[in-house]
C-alpha cells in the first residue's frame, strides 16, 4: 500500500500570499491534497477557489464542509462549481459539526445527525449525476408537499465527485464504509485505530465494496528535533482542548471518540479540570504517549516508525501539518518529511 500525503491550506494570519506560494511548493513536493477547514471564521470553499488559481495537478478538498450550514441542493452546486474549475481535482470533505457550531453560529437544530448526513449526501449523488431531484427522506423531502416547487434537472454537466465523511460514531463510520470514496480522521491514535477502521470495513462489506476502495486520511503534526520533552509538552494544551472545548460538556464527538479508545477515565478528569478553570492542569494530565502515538515527532527514525505505525493501522493518506515559524521552515520540515515517507513506500511489506 503507497501512502500519500495531504496537508491544509497553509493560512497564517490571513496571508493569502503566503497561501498561495505554499500551494504552489506542497504540489512540487507531490503533496497529495490540500485540505480547507471550516469551522466559524472563513468558509470551506472560497479558500479551494483562491488555490485553484495557482495549482495545476493536486487535489484541494474540504476538510470539511459543514451540512447544517447549507441545503443539500446548495452544497451539490457548490461542488459542481469547485469540480468544474479545477478539471476535476475538487474532493467533497463533509461533516455533521456539533450543536454548539449548528446551533449557536448557523440557528439551525442539530437534530438527527447520522439522518441529515446520509440524507444530505443521497441528494448530493442525485444531483452530480444529472438525475431529476425528486426524494423522500425522514428529515427531508424534494419537492416539498403541497407546494409550487417541481422536480429539478441540474443545468451543468453531471460529474463523479468523491465524497470523504468526516465520522467518529460507529454508526456514521458504517455509512462512510457503506457510500463514502474517504474518511477524514481525527482524535486518531493509530494503535487503537481498529475501533473506527473495522466499522468502516463493516459498513463496505455490507453494500458490497473493498475496504481498499476507500481513502482512510488521519494523521497530525510534524517536528523534527531530538529534545522530545519539549515537543511533547508542546502539545498536550492542544488535546485538552480538543477534550474539553470542541464541544459541550454534554456532546463532545472528539471526547466521545478517544473515550472508544479507552481513554474515558482520562477525559473525564480533563474535563473536570478544564471546567474549573484548571487549563494548565488538564494539559499535564495528558499523558506523554498520547502526544507521541498520535503525532510525528523525534528524529528520523522515531518518525519513520511511526509512518510504518499509520500505514499498519490501515491509513493510506497521511494529513499532516508541519511545524515552523516560517514558511521555509514549515516547507523545510515537509520536504524532509516527504522524503521518509518515499523511503518507506519502497520498503517491502
Amino acid at each position: 500500500m503507497k501512502i500519500k500525503v495531504s496537508v491544509g491550506i497553509g493560512l497564517h494570519d490571513e496571508n493569502w500570499h503566503n497561501a498561495a506560494i505554499w500551494a504552489s511548493e506542497v504540489e512540487r513536493l507531490d503533496i497529495d491534497t490540500i485540505w480547507s477547514s471550516e469551522t466559524w471564521g472563513f468558509d470551506a470553499t472560497s479558500p479551494l477557489a483562491f488555490l485553484a488559481s495557482h495549482t495545476n495537478k493536486i487535489h484541494l478538498g474540504t476538510g470539511i464542509m459543514q451540512i447544517g450550514a447549507r441545503s443539500p441542493a446548495t452544497i451539490a452546486m457548490t461542488a459542481l462549481s469547485l469540480a468544474s474549475m479545477t478539471n476535476d481535482r475538487f474532493i467533497l470533505g463533509l461533516g455533521a459539526s456539533g450543536p454548539q457550531v449548528i446551533e449557536g453560529w448557523h440557528g439551525v437544530n442539530f437534530d438527527l445527525p447520522y439522518t441529515r448526513l446520509r440524507e444530505t449526501i443521497e441528494i448530493i449523488k442525485l444531483i452530480t449525476s444529472g438525475e431529476r431531484l425528486r426524494y423522500e427522506g425522514k428529515n427531508i423531502q424534494l419537492p416539498l408537499p403541497n407546494g409550487e416547487g417541481v422536480s429539478l434537472r441540474s443545468s451543468v454537466s453531471k460529474r463523479k465527485i468523491p465524497i470523504y465523511l468526516a465520522t467518529l460514531g460507529s454508526r456514521s463510520l458504517k455509512l462512510t464504509g457503506e457510500i463514502a470514496d474517504g474518511w477524514l480522521a481525527s482524535s486518531f491514535i493509530p494503535e487503537s485505530g481498529e475501533i473506527f477502521i473495522d466499522d468502516i470495513k463493516d459498513g463496505a462489506k455490507k453494500a458490497g465494496r473493498d475496504l481498499q476502495e476507500i481513502t482512510l486520511c488521519a494523521g497530525g503534526v510534524i517536528e523534527f528535533g531530538d529534545d522530545i520533552e519539549s515537543l511533547i509538552q508542546a502539545r498536550k494544551p492542544g488535546f485538552a482542548f480538543e477534550i474539553s472545548a470542541m464541544g459541550s460538556p454534554k456532546t463532545n464527538y472528539y471526547r466521545n471518540a478517544y473515550n472508544r479508545q479507552g481513554h474515558a477515565e482520562l477525559t473525564a478528569s480533563v474535563l473536570d479540570l478544564w471546567l474549573n478553570g484548571k487549563r494548565d492542569e488538564a494539559a499535564q494530565l495528558i499523558p506523554d504517549n498520547f502526544v507521541t502515538q498520535s503525532n510525528f515527532l523525534g528524529n528520523n527514525e522515531m518518525i519513520t516508525n511511526k509512518i510504518r505505525t499509520f500505514r499498519k493501522a490501515g491509513i493510506n493518506n497521511l494529513r499532516v501539518n508541519p511545524a515552523g515559524n516560517t514558511l521555509d521552515e514549515r516547507l523545510c520540515t515537509l520536504g524532509r518529511f516527504m522524503d521518509q515517507v518515499q523511503a518507506v513506500n519502497m520498503e517491502v511489506i
